[in-house]
């Protein structure tokens, strides 16, 4: 059974505290099909990084400002299927308000969405798309995280589901625990630790740090 210390738990939203899996697959498949693209190679680049670069990378001639705005207010209103992972909202609720934050790809409007149909508390700290130069794989969104909590990016635990944001993790100097939500277990190599579920965590906090206990598989 891994054991990690740290000082704070920085969580991806998306696959991770809520499953919009149903929500980000229909969305994502209207839109490619509304322009002509293929959407299982629209879907296969659209988990764990910003829906901008989504867009460039799949369709380069749009004005993606626009399109991002469009697709990110079509998902905020869908809450068809999004609900909380299991383990998640007891999970964060055993942290302390200032020792965990959000890092998402999404933008603060779809974040707040998010939390809300998945009934998680709002952190203190919530970095989103829309307050970065650059997303996940770069380590700024973690970097950034880690500021605003006030603690040094290697004291800090990330829980991921995608490669992209594990790679941004690892660049920002961090732990990882990659959980099987989204992709294989295959394609999470790159953390320190990997979950079906985030029921295999439990933290006890001992003073100014967490002790952070996973259960493997």
């Amino acid at each position: 059974m891994p054991t990690f210390h740290c000082a704070a738990i920085l969580f991806d939203l998306d696959g991770v505290l809520v499953d919009s899996t149903g929500s980000v697959s229909r969305l994502w498949r209207l839109w490619a099909t509304e322009h002509q693209l293929d959407p299982e190679k629209v879907l296969s680049i659209a988990h764990g990084v910003r829906t901008i670069e989504v867009v460039r990378a799949a369709a380069p001639w749009l004005d993606a400002v626009k399109e991002v705005k469009k697709i990110e207010e079509r998902e905020a209103s869908d809450r068809d299927g999004v609900s909380t992972m299991a383990g998640a909202s007891a999970l964060v609720r055993s942290i302390p308000a200032d020792r965990w934050a959000i890092v998402t790809s999404g933008t603060r409007m779809l974040a707040t969405a998010r939390l809300r149909s998945g009934k998680i508390p709002s952190p203190a700290v919530l970095v989103s798309a829309d307050e970065v130069i650059n997303g996940k794989p770069d380590p700024e969104p973690y970097l950034m995280g880690a500021r605003l909590l006030r603690h040094r990016p290697e004291d800090c635990l990330v829980v991921e589901d995608a490669p992209a944001g594990i790679q941004a993790a690892k660049a920002a100097g961090m732990k990882v625990i990659g959980i099987t939500t989204t992709y294989p277990r295959g394609q999470l190599g790159a953390a320190d630790a990997v979950i079906d579920s985030l029921s295999a965590v439990a933290i006890r906090i001992s003073g100014a740090r967490l002790e952070v206990n996973v259960t493997l598989n």
